[in-house]
């Protein structure tokens, strides 16, 4: 009789696995190792998430108003940190280097927490900059070590049909942790909701262990244990994206897509200013805008992401937004509307979220391991951040100069082109070093 039954009918587990087969392109072994790679992601940008209103709040109450000097110090203070980061993947295994990182960053939240709650309103404006800073920092840099971690794992072939269903837990942990400080923000203090935030990085410490535990099960090769310090150069995360090409284009890849971005935000804000008179309905409208990204961001990633990459291999798949945003931004020169922006904007934020950045993790799947660490720490936080200074004070110079919103488009357009350009570069120069 129970031969029979479980014959006859399917276990709970053996149902769930082979529904996330059919929906998700799971195989044999990789159910474990994606479940944990999900309560990292989730836990990091929760974390995040919680902090983020926390980060808009202090910048007005300190009366932020040049906002481009705190990216620019934003800028100089990831200069600062990614040697400390070398200098822990030279001498450790990704075991302690990883959840040293997290840690660092857990107790800097919680200093926060307590100036927070010891400080008064003399030194509240010094405070609300800093931590705006800070949490500037620690957004990109805690993600672009979760998304080393996963590409050191995961093999080629995996990161085509898993990568984007790994981001979608980066959007469910969004929702949750905005969710949780919108939801408690009335009824409990900001230190708390620091603290929690801070708890959630034990949690993703936790999540590195068990992602790493299970890594003998996809790995590679055996002599690219991840367990023996990766050695390599202090400064190779700074030098090796001027002396490889393939590193280079990457750089660039990311420059064009944060000068681009800046040029839309600023348009954006334009279009808005004119077509919303008050505050209530501003900020109503980029909610609304908000909304529509995570939903379609989050269908595509479940659902489409591995089947386009699949289908389309890195190639196309990388030429997607950079094509998009080509036509985008004509249009827009064509017809300045909010209904052309709104269009925009959510289809290329998540486009971006759910098929570029996804794509993007798989180029660094065929380069060494210390490049995989060092050199794309440097490019997700310096390199992204140095391209929106350019495109902040690039904007700044070109309004400045008189020029009008359509020639502001156009330059949008060639940038795009050339964005273009080396988006098919960097495709077919992974499949060469993918078959190499």
């Amino acid at each position: 009789m129970t031969e029979r039954a479980s014959a006859g009918a399917p276990t709970g587990a053996g149902f769930a696995y082979g529904l996330a087969r059919r929906v998700i392109a799971v195989q044999p072994g990789e159910a474990p190792a994606l479940a944990w790679a999900w309560l990292y992601i989730f836990a990091v940008l929760s974390s995040y998430y919680i902090m983020r209103p926390i980060r808009e709040q202090m910048a007005v109450a300190g009366g932020v108003s040049n906002i481009q000097w705190l990216f620019t110090a934003t800028l100089a203070g990831l200069l600062l940190l990614n040697v400390p980061f070398a200098y822990l993947v030279k001498t450790l295994p990704r075991t302690r280097f990883i959840p040293i990182t997290y840690r660092f960053f857990a107790v800097n939240i919680l200093l926060f927490a307590g100036f927070l709650h010891f400080s008064d309103a003399a030194h509240s404006v010094w405070i609300g900059r800093a931590f705006f800073v800070w949490i500037s920092i620690f957004n990109l840099f805690v993600v672009s070590v979760f998304w080393s971690l996963v590409v050191d794992i995961f093999t080629l072939e995996q990161g085509k049909r898993l990568f984007g269903v790994i981001a979608a837990a980066a959007t469910i942990g969004a929702i949750c942790g905005s969710s949780l400080t919108a939801s408690l923000a009335h009824h409990v203090p900001p230190e708390l909701l620091l603290i929690a935030a801070a708890l959630l990085l034990e949690v993703a410490v936790a999540a590195v262990r068990g992602l790493s535990r299970l890594s003998a099960t996809l790995y590679r090769g055996p002599s690219e244990s991840g367990e023996r310090p990766i050695g390599g150069n202090l400064l190779a995360g700074i030098t090796h994206p001027f002396k490889s090409a393939y590193l280079a284009n990457i750089s660039l890849f990311i420059l064009l897509f944060a000068i681009t971005s800046t040029f839309l935000y600023f348009q954006q804000a334009t279009v808005v200013r004119d077509h919303f008179p008050d505050r209530a309905s501003q900020t109503a409208f980029f909610a609304q805008i908000d909304l529509a990204v995570n939903v379609l961001t989050l269908v595509v990633q479940l659902f489409f992401t591995g089947r386009i990459l699949g289908f389309f291999g890195v190639a196309i798949t990388l030429t997607i937004l950079p094509v998009l945003t080509l036509f985008g931004f004509s249009t827009l020169a064509a017809m300045p509307t909010v209904a052309t922006l709104v269009v925009f904007q959510v289809l290329r934020r998540s486009c971006d979220y759910a098929v570029a950045r996804p794509t993007r993790e798989v180029l660094y799947t065929v380069v060494p391991r210390e490049d995989r660490y060092k050199a794309k720490n440097f490019i997700d936080t310096v390199v992204y951040r140095a391209g929106d200074q350019i495109g902040a004070w690039s904007y700044a110079l070109v309004a400045m100069l008189g020029f009008a919103p359509p020639m502001l488009a156009a330059i949008a357009i060639v940038l795009a082109l050339l964005w273009l350009i080396n988006a098919w570069w960097l495709g077919r120069r992974q499949s060469t070093l993918a078959t190499a």
